[in-house]
């Protein structure tokens, strides 16, 4: 709640760029009924995918991989997880789905928090919905085996009254128009994270959250477009934002502007790639060329050609074969395997 108090929200000024980021999301939100308008296949493609995306790269930020085929499995199909990655893919599965079908009657509270954090953990051997109970840390792991403190949260004794504070706070600026909710909501998520407030799962919980707060703000681009994996795309920016905005948090001296033009701007990422997927492909030639390419050009890890064909509805696949081949001779992919099941990666 320290970036939610009154006197914190009122001390907030904005650049003249800041502001066009702003309005420029605003416009987005105006514009976003005419793309739900579009082919029902061609959403039901798009959230299917984001469901996906959403379940690999949340889970994915937190060191927890598997191989994608078998998310597919999981998010799309409900199968049983046999194993502690696929309980956590499973219950990220669920939070969503639960968040997707049911946002607007979901309230913004502790007891909702503790609750979506219960789905979360409820294919795992340790239950989920409390409150940590023992101080934690946010530590930074490098490959050599070594580590540092990123963050101090704050003290497990006091997280049940501050997550109290946050929502109260929250509601309260929300409801006397204090500050726009694209404001508001990147500034609570970042609270929650500096209050930590769980023993295990508090970046996925964030993010999940992050969803939902959008979404009362109707904000839908998280429906179609995996704001997770825009997040992961950007990773290193990531949590280097979280941990400058963090610096003097504990005494509200803490400047939120790194973590708040990040958030802005992979919201405003995602919802030029929501245009880009239903409110440009039908209209301008060469774009589903483009669409192809971009889709490409996004991915982290190596692709199937099956991998493209499910994010671009609509494109046969020997056009995306024919853009492959493009992409191959301009050295930007390679293939890593030949055959049915062949696999390319970026260069």
């Amino acid at each position: 709640m320290k970036s939610l108090t009154t006197d914190y929200l009122n001390s907030l000024t904005f650049s003249a760029s800041e502001a066009t980021t702003l309005r420029a999301l605003g416009e987005y939100r105006g514009k976003q009924e005419l793309f739900c308008k579009q082919s029902p296949e061609t959403l039901k493609s798009l959230l299917l995918l984001a469901k996906v995306e959403s379940s690999e790269s949340s889970n994915r930020l937190e060191g927890i991989e598997l191989p994608h085929k078998k998310i597919e499995e999981l998010v799309l199909h409900d199968t049983t997880p046999k194993n502690r990655s696929e309980q956590e893919i499973a219950g990220y599965r669920d939070v969503l789905n639960f968040i997707h079908e049911s946002a607007e009657h979901i309230p913004f509270t502790p007891n909702v928090i503790l609750q979506l954090h219960s789905i979360l953990y409820q294919h795992m051997p340790i239950p989920g919905g409390k409150w940590k109970t023992t101080d934690n840390e946010i530590i930074e792991k490098f490959p050599d085996g070594t580590q540092r403190v990123r963050f101090s949260p704050v003290k497990a004794h006091l997280a049940p009254d501050m997550m109290k504070k946050l929502v109260q706070c929250y509601n309260a600026a929300l409801d006397n128009h204090v500050q726009d909710s694209l404001v508001l909501i990147p500034l609570s998520i970042f609270d929650f994270l500096c209050i930590h407030p769980f023993r295990d799962g508090n970046g996925r919980m964030s993010r999940l959250l992050t969803l939902l707060l959008l979404y009362q703000a109707n904000y839908k681009v998280g429906r179609y477009i995996s704001l997770e994996r825009v997040f992961e795309e950007s990773k290193e920016s990531y949590y280097e934002v979280l941990e400058t905005s963090s610096q003097g948090w504990h005494e509200g001296k803490h400047n939120i502007k790194p973590w708040l033009n990040y958030f802005l701007g992979a919201l405003l990422k995602a919802y030029h790639e929501f245009e880009e997927r239903v409110g440009v492909v039908s209209t301008i030639r060469g774009s589903k060329t483009e669409l192809i390419s971009t889709t490409i050009r996004r991915k982290i890890k190596p692709f199937s050609i099956s991998e493209i064909e499910s994010e671009c509805p609509g494109i046969s696949r020997d056009m995306i074969r024919k853009i492959l081949r493009q992409l191959r001779n301009q050295g930007i992919v390679a293939p890593t395997s030949s055959g049915r099941g062949a696999m390319w990666r970026k260069m």
